[in-house]
């Protein structure tokens, strides 16, 4: 924890970015780099009928680690998401409740 789920995005650059990304929120947030999960999901953006080409899409799931530390994250994925040519980029967090998160039947 925390998952990175991504849409919008080639998986070829996710892999690309995966390691800087990892090692700076490393440092942001303060857990093990093995704590982290990236997920690449295909995509198709659809609009008026139409396929088209659609922006970037962070989903981060995490346990909430204050306002500060996710305008850090946040700043630290848009850099990685831009280094890789993106420019218009979403990243949304959802704050999950450890007594409701359950990792090989314990909650946190």
């Amino acid at each position: 924890m925390p998952q990175l789920i991504i849409r919008g995005m080639r998986k070829q650059h996710i892999q690309a970015i995966s390691k800087t990304m990892v090692d700076e929120l490393t440092d942001i947030i303060g857990c093990p780099r093995d704590y982290f999960t990236i997920e690449c999901l295909e995509t198709t953006f659809i609009r008026d009928g139409q396929e088209v080409t659609g922006s970037p899409l962070i989903q981060v799931n995490w346990f909430d680690r204050g306002q500060t530390i996710q305008d850090a994250a946040a700043q630290a994925v848009d850099r990685a998401v831009r280094s890789a040519g993106y420019e218009q980029i979403e990243i949304f967090f959802v704050v999950l409740d450890e007594t409701r998160y359950y990792e090989n039947g314990n909650h946190y």
